[in-house]
């Protein structure tokens, strides 16, 4: 939201009141206060009818500092994010007479008394300065009603008061993050409004917003209002990021971590880990579109079909219609397609699968739980008292006031029911519709509620299974979310369109939200909108299975892969066909389950994602800071998605010699330009890795352990480091990598059948705990 008129006027009909000056500085206890007059007091007369901003620091944990800024403290009091790390007695306070500073960690923040206004943030293990709060940075805004100022997603209905927070940006600096933007990965130039909307992956609208932006120069900043966040990033002043909140007062969190990974870590310390999630979650998980006509016999068919063809199938997903039409959510299943429900679930698990339903927060009026909950009070009401309703997406349709202990409980229970007749997990759907003019039970605030409305939702759907599945064995598909979102993984893009230029749009999306806090990600292969045609199905069934999750699902249109090859009559058989794309890379994907379940086992320790973008895996090297066509997939593995029918590709390998996965090539590190048929894709081994890969391709549930080969990749220092391959049922084995001249040894105290190789070589079978090979 822009105020300025330049860098000397005021938009029409904005007041800008700036904090001047640290008039005062002190200590109350662990927490570091000013008053910051909106005048610089040069006599005692400047101290009457005078606006002043209360600026308070504290840190909730080492290496995070929080910024509280305050016009007027005598509101209510509002909802904002769950911090669930935060704790008590951290940062230590020191005030002088020329400033005073609090320091937790690596970072320290100091208040300078007097004029003009500084705040300024140290890593304190570098002596670097982060950023800095200056002249003119704190702004307390009034609007009078016709400013020509765009007030974003709220309009006419948005305050008539603003607090904004500048922080400096330094030559080159480069700002990631704010949830998953399907627009450039680098956030500079950009205005970006903090508001869930189902606006699809092809506009500036985003369903899972994150106040929360990364910065090249090893900081991260949170801004604790879970509603309406106006971001200027370099877009108004362009030396600064600008964040601006309705009402009285901003609060926001700075993190400092020295390189991207570290700052994610300490900012998923304070916001929530990733859950630990199932290793039978990382199989290929096929649906039956939304709109299509299906019945058991369908899904059978379909089931059947991908056995025929050796393509292992992991999950089966229900879409929408599992219900009756028209009467979502009733959480029963229609009799008319599905009269034996709990036989239907009982011959999938048979089969080997698990099995998701698709649900939304939403009830239908013809839905027979419409009339209770209405009775009971569980929706959300309008300010009359009467409950919200609207005829989108479903005719009627309330929306479940999850701020209502017991119409959480009551949605959970028909949760609960379906659990017991067999479905493993939930796709949560939408969750971004939620409008202004409504009352919830417990009094929070519309706006506050709207980005968090989801999270409520997700968090009730979460909690039930890991009461009913246990620790673990939690999976949500969810679609939108904001900032702790990510303790309910796992996240899937939205509604893309099936085109080349979308895939490339998704993938920018799931970078942009790994790069702000959330480890798992999945999308629509194939694309959602349209039937893809077969050289766009198939290049994203590679980018789909080298994903952390993988989902075959579309709108109006089947995506089993034998419909693609009929379409280009060509035989299955062919390595080129859909068939076999689909094939070689489920197997390649399910071969690599000891590699992704450890990349996974980090994020939900240390909220590093397991697709990784190119500035957080390689904060060093300036090429990669603006890629967005590539990734890291865990730690050793990079992936570049093929965007074109021809096969060609740009790409970019960090300095050193990277090894194809798939043909054993060893290249150098620099750009490259390939062409690769539809059964390859760019898939490089980081110079030095030792890639774990499992002795089966045909299940994601297998002993991990059991004849592991360890794929050593050629370009590694001499010396010695460690390895450890953890087991779906949580037993480790512990490798120790000894590199001298060429020759790698490899050894392990556990009892454990492994192999080593080069990668596309040849294997030797350890002995006695020992194996050694030449690269």
């Amino acid at each position: 939201m822009k105020f300025t008129d330049g860098f000397w006027q005021l938009r029409q009909g904005v007041d800008a009141l700036y904090g001047r000056e640290a008039y005062d500085v002190w200590a109350d206890g662990r927490t570091l206060n000013a008053t910051v007059p909106t005048k610089v007091i040069e006599r005692r007369g400047d101290t009457l009818n005078r606006a002043t901003l209360t600026v308070s620091l504290h840190s909730p944990l080492p290496g995070v500092i929080g910024v509280r800024i305050e016009h007027h403290q005598g509101g209510r009091g509002e909802v904002s994010f769950d911090l669930v790390g935060a704790e008590d007695g951290h940062g230590d306070v020191v005030v002088d007479d020329a400033a005073g500073s609090i320091t937790s960690g690596r970072i320290r923040a100091t208040i300078t008394r007097g004029a003009p206004w500084s705040l300024v943030f140290h890593d304190v293990e570098t002596g670097r300065v982060l950023t800095s709060s200056g002249e003119k940075s704190l702004g307390y805004i009034r609007l009078a009603p016709d400013a020509a100022v765009e007030r974003g997603p709220l309009g006419a209905t948005g305050a008539g008061a603003y607090v904004h927070e500048q922080l400096a940006l330094d030559v080159g600096e480069l700002i990631y993050g704010l949830g998953e933007r399907f627009g450039p990965l680098v956030k500079n130039g950009q205005t970006v409004d903090i508001w869930n909307a189902d606006g699809g992956t092809s506009s500036e609208q985003a369903y899972k917003n994150v106040p929360f932006h990364l910065s090249s120069r090893g900081y991260g900043v949170l801004v604790d209002h879970p509603g309406h966040v106006s971001y200027e990033v370099g877009s108004e002043a362009v030396e600064r990021v600008q964040f601006s909140v309705a009402g009285e007062s901003l609060s926001y969190y700075v993190f400092a971590g020295g390189d991207p990974a570290g700052v994610i870590e300490r900012y998923t310390a304070l916001t929530g880990r990733p859950a630990r999630l199932p290793a039978w979650s990382y199989g290929l998980w096929l649906t039956t579109s939304f709109t299509t006509d299906y019945d058991e016999a369908t899904v059978t068919r379909f089931i059947e079909g991908m056995a025929e063809r050796d393509i292992p199938l992991g999950t089966f997903h229900f879409d929408c219609f599992w219900m009756r039409e028209f009467n979502w959510c009733d959480f029963e299943w229609d009799p008319r397609v599905f009269p034996d429900p709990e036989g239907l679930l009982g011959r999938l698990h048979e089969r080997g699968l698990r099995v998701c339903v698709w649900i939304n927060p939403y009830i239908g009026q013809r839905s027979p739980l419409f009339a209770e909950g209405k009775e009971k009070g569980y929706f959300v009401t309008r300010r009359d008292g009467s409950v919200w309703q609207w005829d989108l997406w479903q005719a009627g349709m309330a929306l479940v006031d999850f701020t209502n202990p017991d119409a959480t409980a009551w949605y959970q229970d028909h949760l609960r029911r379906l659990i017991r007749q067999g479905v493993d997990c939930f796709k949560t759907d939408f969750g971004e519709r939620i409008p202004l003019e409504i009352d919830y039970f417990d009094g929070s605030s519309p706006e506050r509620m709207h980005n968090l409305y989801t999270q409520r939702y997700n968090e009730a759907v979460f909690e039930v299974l890991e009461a009913e599945r246990g620790e673990g064995e939690a999976v949500l598909f969810a679609r939108s979310a904001t900032a702790g979102g990510q303790r309910m993984p796992v996240h899937w893009g939205g509604d893309n369109t099936s085109s080349f230029a979308s895939m490339a749009e998704s993938l920018r999306g799931g970078l942009s939200l790994s790069l702000s806090g959330f480890g798992f990600w999945s999308h629509d292969i194939g694309g959602f909108e349209g039937m893809p045609d077969p050289a766009v199905f198939k290049r994203w069934l590679a980018f789909g299975l080298l994903s952390s999750h993988s989902r075959l699902h579309g709108s109006t249109s089947y995506r089993v892969p034998w419909l693609f090859d009929e379409a280009e009559g060509r035989d299955e058989a062919d390595t080129e066909s859909a068939v076999s794309v689909a094939r070689r890379f489920t197997r390649l994907k399910l071969a690599l389950m000891p590699y992704l379940h450890a990349a996974g086992l980090e994020a939900h320790r240390t909220g590093t994602p397991v697709m990784r973008p190119m500035p957080l895996a390689f904060p060093g090297d300036p090429a990669t800071a603006y890629l967005d066509r590539q990734y890291m997939l865990g730690p050793d593995l990079l992936v570049a998605p093929v965007f074109s029918a021809d096969g060609a590709v740009d790409l970019y390998l960090p300095a050193g010699e990277w090894t194809s996965l798939l043909t054993g090539e060893t290249v150098s590190g620099g750009w490259r330009r390939e062409t690769h048929a539809f059964d390859s894709v760019p898939l490089y081994v980081r110079p030095g890795a030792v890639l774990p890969v499992g002795a089966r391709d045909d299940t994601t549930d297998y002993d991990y352990l059991d004849d592991i080969t360890l794929r050593v990749a050629p370009g590694g220092a001499d010396g010695e480091s460690a390895l450890t391959v953890t087991a779906a049922d949580g037993r480790t084995a512990r490798f120790r990598v000894e590199r001298a001249q060429g020759s790698v040894r490899i050894s392990s105290e556990e009892v454990v059948a492994f192999s080593i190789g080069a990668i596309g070589g040849e294997t030797v079978r350890a002995s006695d705990g020992v194996a050694e090979l030449t690269v």
